[in-house]
């Protein structure tokens, strides 16, 4: 289809006339002005809105290029260019972008220099459009690398390899014409139950406080004024409190009080902001009755004013128009919002009439200018004034798949491990591999993840690292979900011809054709083995039916049975079988990773990130709750199966006592077994004397540290005092998990006395 004719032809400024927001030396404050200035309201409002889905903006062309559509025409002639336009290179079920239909990593840069130019021609100003891509655990596009999700990187407490790994998806996206990458980061575990708890780090603040940190350095780089042409700016996913919804349910209300808010939920977010993040999306849920897009005392209150955050809020997908609900229509919706703090919206029809809202008086023409000045400012800082187009050599594939696979490697959990039965020796000749997940990589990734060309199954990773000759048996028992057996018997037998069984269970977020999507992407109906994701929300936390049955037949075999979980949340497995693994969807080269642990070539060194309940019926089971003397169940246990924290090695290790001067704590860390190995040292605090009711413990700080057989090192680990405010007497308790922290030795601290 043929381009439309240009709005109008623009001969090129002299030095003299040239516009100062033209000028590249000119501050960048001094541009934004200059050009707010010169900007219509229509114009203005156009610069806040992200109305379409960008695989509308495109398609295919007969000659295998690509050629605009009408419907990228209407929105850029609506307001005279475009604001922003999200997803131009997203591939999912939902999107119905794959391989044969949408952008790879090579003609990506092409598509969005074809989009800009025109966004460019229909300005009248020459504004360019920001380009919003998903990366929630990677670049999510057509031969982007896929990364574990964050469950998965919060179960390596290894900020520094996540930060390298956020880096690559950075390079990535700009490398393919991408700017704003959108990031979960900041909701915390509060019900496995819900779909997106695999889009949490975990379930305690400090430890996705110090990931949010390592994301917003590795994507955006140390704080400056420019981003650099291989750093992504993040919009930090979701503020605030969204994992705190009543049931585990997708967008259900939560029952937040300020302080709940502030000590759980604002921690991470906080976090991002003190490193530089760019911009934040407000959430879904509401906070004491507000949600949190219309909630001017979170955005205005405490974002810009307490925090002096000077960065973007989006909107989520069309959170904006929900808000109708409180004010009676779309126009009045939109102006609460702007009120409120939202400077960008996300498919909402709400942005599109701000123009009227301030005609009707709704909202003031100041606040909408200062919502333009920020949207401005980023894409001035971009540098997309100057060089609109972007693209340029894409980061290496192979360093991509090694980030994947380390982040993988680091985050397989070793929970139980009963008479040593891993790692398996190398004098094991026959090995049975069998469950559903155990030859396919298709369900190792997470969410939103785009159709793979490659992946490594667990099956593959045996095959290629057991000792030559090794008899290596598959059958697959039966299906992630459902309640088919005829596939166990075949298992039965493998198992009991093997010296030792690997089963491979777990759920799946992988998408499909069938599945049926609301207006905003989440799955309205899971269809297929899809059991997580965005949408998909368990009333309890069950695996299929048939992986019990092929379970419990496998283990009555007598054969030694080492069982591998690939999930997306926790899910309820008994402890019958020798050894437990837990890998939180490591991607698609994670059966490299797993296969590497089981066959000791490298040592677990996972920690979980979340504890795992015994089952639905008990929760809340996190391990921070307040501290307050209650029973358990008369029918159960009310503690976690295994706590927040926990995870086993293949050596031990010996803590000395806690030694602290106020500021630091100080501690010897010793490897008393055979085998090199890496513990996490985890300080959690237990406050004695303090203004409120205090937590049972709060983690404040921890550190990975790596000791060969019989190395000892000293540890200093330092305190955020500013999380000690109105406290006065603590307890600091050093422990390799929660659990264990409730009977270590304390080191009791009189703040006063510090502070004196």
């Amino acid at each position: 289809m043929p381009k439309p004719e240009r709005a109008a032809e623009r001969a090129e400024p002299t030095q003299e006339s040239r516009p100062l927001y033209r000028d590249p030396d000119a501050p960048v404050d001094a541009r934004v002005h200059d050009l707010l200035a010169r900007m219509t309201l229509r114009e203005k409002a156009g610069q806040l809105n992200q109305r379409m889905y960008g695989w509308d903006a495109y398609r295919r062309s007969p000659s295998g290029g690509y050629e605009l559509t009408d419907a990228l025409f209407a929105e850029t002639d609506r307001f005279e260019g475009l604001g922003a336009l999200y997803g131009l290179m997203r591939a999912d079920a939902w999107s119905g972008v794959d391989h044969g239909s949408g952008p790879g990593g090579q003609d990506s840069a092409a598509l969005a220099e074809l989009v800009q130019r025109h966004v460019l021609e229909r300005s009248r100003l020459g504004i360019p459009a920001l380009f919003v891509e998903e990366v929630p655990h990677g670049h999510m596009a057509l031969d982007g690398t896929v990364l574990p999700v964050n469950l998965a990187v919060g179960a390596t407490w290894d900020p520094e390899l996540y930060e390298r790994a956020a880096a690559h998806a950075a390079a990535e996206l700009r490398a393919r014409g991408g700017h704003l990458a959108l990031v979960s980061a900041l909701d915390i575990v509060r019900d496995p139950r819900w779909g997106r708890t695999e889009e949490c780090f975990g379930e305690d603040p400090c430890l996705a406080a110090r990931m949010t940190e390592a994301l917003v350095r590795g994507m955006q780089g140390e704080p400056a004024e420019f981003f650099a042409a291989d750093k992504a700016p993040v919009v930090l996913k979701h503020f605030a409190g969204q994992g705190a919804t009543v049931g585990g349910r997708n967008s259900a209300e939560s029952e937040l009080g300020w302080r709940e808010l502030d000590e759980i939920h604002l921690l991470a977010a906080r976090a991002g902001v003190r490193a530089g993040a760019a911009a934040v999306m407000a959430a879904y849920n509401e906070v004491d009755g507000m949600p949190c897009s219309g909630n001017r005392a979170l955005l205005t209150g405490v974002l810009r004013e307490n925090w002096g955050f000077g960065g973007l809020v989006m909107a989520d997908g069309l959170a904006v128009d929900r808000l109708a609900r409180i004010t009676g229509d779309k126009v009045s919706a939109g102006a609460l919002a702007l009120d409120a703090g939202v400077d960008l919206s996300l498919w909402d029809e709400g942005f599109t009439h701000l123009e009227e809202a301030v005609e009707k008086g709704l909202v003031e023409e100041s606040v909408l200018d200062a919502a333009v000045a920020r949207v401005l400012r980023l894409k001035f800082r971009l540098g997309l004034f100057e060089r609109p187009y972007g693209g340029g050599e894409l980061p290496s594939a192979e360093q991509g798949r090694a980030l994947s696979t380390a982040l993988a490697r680091a985050s397989v959990t070793l929970l139980h491990n009963s008479g040593r039965a891993l790692p398996i020796p190398a004098t094991v000749s026959r090995i049975a591999v069998l469950g559903p997940h155990s030859a396919t990589a298709a369900h190792q990734s997470g969410d939103y993840t785009a159709p793979q060309r490659t992946g490594s199954s667990v099956l593959d990773g045996l095959r290629k690292l057991a000792p030559p000759g090794t008899d290596l048996r598959y059958a697959r028992g039966c299906a992630l979900t459902g309640g088919d057996l005829s596939g166990i018997p075949e298992a039965v037998a493998a198992a009991a011809a093997s010296d030792v069984a690997v089963l491979v269970l777990g759920g799946s977020s992988a998408r499909s054709p069938e599945t049926d999507f609301a207006a905003n992407g989440a799955a309205l109906t899971a269809v297929s083995e899809m059991t997580c994701g965005e949408g998909v929300d368990l009333a309890g936390l069950r695996l299929g039916r048939a992986q019990y049955v092929l379970l419990d037949a496998v283990v009555a075999t007598g054969t030694p049975t080492v069982v591998v979980l690939v999930q997306g949340r926790p899910h309820l497995v008994p402890e019958t079988p020798a050894a437990l693994l837990t890998a939180w969807y490591p991607g698609p080269w994670g059966g490299d990773a797993i296969a590497e642990v089981l066959l000791g070539h490298t040592a677990p060194v996972g920690r979980l990130p979340v504890s795992m309940p015994r089952s639905a019926a008990q929760l809340p089971v996190h391990y921070n709750h307040k501290d307050i003397e209650y029973g358990g169940y008369v029918d159960e246990s009310a503690e976690p199966l295994y706590s927040f924290g926990h995870g086993l090695s293949y050596t031990s290790f010996a803590y000395g006592p806690p030694r602290t001067d106020g500021h630091t704590v100080t501690l010897d860390v010793t490897n008393t077994g055979a085998r090199s190995g890496r513990t996490v040292v985890q300080v959690y605090l237990r406050r004695l004397i303090t203004s409120t009711w205090p937590r049972t413990l709060e983690l404040f700080a921890f550190e990975g540290v790596d000791l060969e057989p019989g190395e000892c090192r000293s540890v200093t680990l330092p305190l955020d005092r500013d999380r000690l405010a109105g406290t006065r007497t603590v307890e600091i308790r050093v422990a390799e998990s929660a659990r264990a922290a409730l009977t270590a030795v304390p080191a009791v601290l009189d703040l006063a006395e510090v502070r004196a």
